[in-house]
């Protein structure tokens, strides 16, 4: 489903999703839940204040053990809503519509 005229591709919620944000160094942790996603961001809306926001850049952590996770940067706040970017593993914003490259699959002998 694409929709609010975006470049990626997002999908919507059915369900409340929970996730976490957390602070890149570890210092501050917020609940949340994820509206929509695509490959290069998502929506979510945050509860609790929004101050910690101000950081720009923070994980989002998608499992509760925190092992799958996303970095992000913060792109706007409309009241509890914000919409954040993901980064990628070289610093850079991940392209929109750009899929992501294929793995090789492991020979065995």
């Amino acid at each position: 489903m694409k929709f609010d005229a975006r470049k990626a591709f997002r999908v919507k919620m059915d369900h409340r999703q929970p996730v976490n944000l957390m602070g890149s160094d570890g210092t501050w942790r917020r609940r949340c839940v994820l509206l929509d996603v695509s490959q290069s961001g998502a929506k979510i809306e945050v509860e609790g204040t929004l101050d910690v926001l101000q950081a720009k850049e923070f994980f989002m952590l998608l499992s509760s053990t925190g092992l799958a996770y996303r970095r992000c940067e913060l792109v706007w706040i409309d009241g509890t809503t914000a919409g954040v970017h993901f980064i990628t593993a070289d610093g850079k914003k991940k392209p929109a519509g750009v899929p992501a490259p294929a793995q090789n699959p492991v020979q065995s002998k």
